[in-house]
């Protein structure tokens, strides 16, 4: 008689499975049981190769990665790297500006050799601004360090023009000119220490003329690119 299946059996296998093999196989004979061990653990012996556990120092030392240095490889996409970025630098701030000598080769454009390309825009009085402008106008962008030394002499030049004049007004208020005498003896010295410091190729950076220098250097276009 055909043993009755609820719903819920779902045992896709024959439930005589059990009796169909011990009719074909026979009956599981019975083998000797599995003994339990008794008694301490003995040790197994040990190769050469494994020498090297007994002593500690025989290994490599234990790398951190908490602090990996610069030239170690990025470890994943998801972690950000411990590294700080490279600082930024000014934006009118060539290193090869500060650190070389000029020499004497022509600058294109202008046919002047490089050392007094860079220090006659510092010229004082007037000649040093009209430098300045024509050196931008004529100069290609490729000659860096000529226009930045001509662009920061612009910014310099009218930093001056304007510092002259608040101090005229002053003298012509007071009637004493001795601070726009003072001034103008003050700037005419350092122009020309400028002159000195660029011609023997010494860095020359006037931090607060970056911004108006960078314009004067990107606004004016020159005429050979």
């Amino acid at each position: 008689m055909e043993t009755k299946k609820s719903k819920y059996d779902t045992n896709p296998l024959d439930p005589d499975v059990v009796r169909k093999t011990e009719e074909v196989w026979g009956e599981p004979e019975e083998g000797p049981h599995t003994q339990p061990v008794k008694g301490a653990t003995r040790p197994v012996g040990s190769s050469e190769a494994e020498s090297s556990r007994s002593n500690v120092y025989s290994e490599a030392p234990t790398r951190r990665y908490d602090n990996p240095p610069l030239e170690a490889p990025y470890p994943s996409v998801f972690i950000p790297p411990t590294y700080s970025p490279p600082a930024q630098q000014p934006p009118n701030s060539y290193p090869f500006a500060f650190t070389q000598r000029p020499s004497s080769r022509p600058v294109f454009g202008l046919g002047l050799p490089e050392k007094w390309a860079v220090m006659l825009p510092y010229f004082p009085v007037y000649v040093g601004l009209v430098v300045s402008l024509i050196e931008l106008f004529l100069v290609p962008r490729k000659e860096a360090k000529v226009r930045f030394h001509a662009s920061q002499a612009l910014s310099l030049h009218i930093a001056i023009l304007l510092v002259h004049t608040v101090f005229s007004v002053i003298s012509g208020i007071t009637g004493s000119a001795f601070g726009a005498n003072l001034f103008s003896t003050a700037a005419w010295v350092f122009l020309v220490i400028s002159m000195i410091r660029v011609w023997q190729g010494k860095p020359h950076h006037i931090a607060p003329l970056d911004e108006p220098a960078q314009w004067f250097n990107e606004h004016i276009e020159p005429r050979n690119k």
